[in-house]
């Protein structure tokens, strides 16, 4: 069985050049991947990509809780039927720039985007970024109703951790968690149960430490798992069983 990359964003405009390309290099190695959505109109790109071996996900990131209006959700509800998706994201709160949204506005938006994923009962893929507090006490009044989640690209240590495994999510790691520094990360995974484990590119951002400094891609997420193999104490051919079964699980796919 061969990896997943979870979380990807294919439509970014820094694969223009050579999109096609980089999927069939993705192909060779991995069983499929989700492209997913941060704006309507990337959601929709997102969507455009489909075919075998590529999913997608839509949502609406907390940089343009705006787009979260009554037409934004209408509109977002109907990417959300299309063939292929198979989750609502990336959406959630990120505190991290003085210049962001309001957290009100954020946390407004992420509510409707959570309400949609119960509606539709579709997984929610959670961008969390300085804003552990707020997004959890969100995520609490949740708890039991979602049918799962991702704490994607898992930034937290290993008491958030076990907040994420309460709220019966999956935590999935990018290529930061191969950083020289990044030894608190790594301690972080260790307490993630087999169980609950993902991997993903987060591409074209992130590019795990062996190319580190290039564009990332899916096919890289190999180095990830890689990484993860050694810190969980399992072989790279298990590790990548364990996290593609984990997410044919959650995403429901065949």
């Amino acid at each position: 069985m061969g990896l997943v990359d979870t979380h990807c964003h294919l439509q970014d405009r820094a694969f223009d050049e050579d999109r096609e390309a980089v999927i069939a290099r993705a192909l060779g190695g991995l069983d499929w991947m989700v492209v997913i959505g941060d704006s309507l109109a990337s959601s929709e790109a997102a969507t455009a990509l489909v075919r075998p071996g590529v999913y997608a996900a839509v949502g609406v990131h907390p940089y343009h809780p705006e787009q979260i209006d009554d037409a934004g959700l209408t509109a977002l509800r109907e990417l959300a039927g299309r063939p292929g998706v198979v989750a609502i994201g990336e959406i959630g709160l990120d505190y991290y720039k003085h210049n962001t949204a309001p957290r009100a506005t954020q946390q407004d938006a992420f509510r409707r985007q959570l309400d949609l994923a119960v509606e539709l009962n579709l997984p929610a893929i959670i961008h969390n970024r300085d804003s552990h507090e707020d997004l959890a006490a969100i995520l609490d009044t949740y708890a039991g109703r979602l049918p799962g989640g991702i704490m994607h690209c898992f930034a937290g240590d290993t008491a958030f951790v076990e907040r994420c495994i309460g709220w019966d999510f999956h935590v999935s790691f990018a290529g930061n968690v191969t950083f020289p520094k990044a030894g608190d990360l790594r301690e972080a995974a260790r307490a993630v149960p087999l169980n609950r484990l993902l991997v993903e590119t987060d591409s074209p951002y992130l590019a795990p430490q062996p190319v580190r400094g290039k564009r990332c891609e899916p096919a890289y997420v190999a180095h990830t798992a890689a990484a993860l193999g050694e810190v969980m104490g399992v072989t790279p051919g298990e590790l990548a069983r364990i996290t593609s079964e984990n997410a044919r699980a959650l995403f429901r796919v065949a």
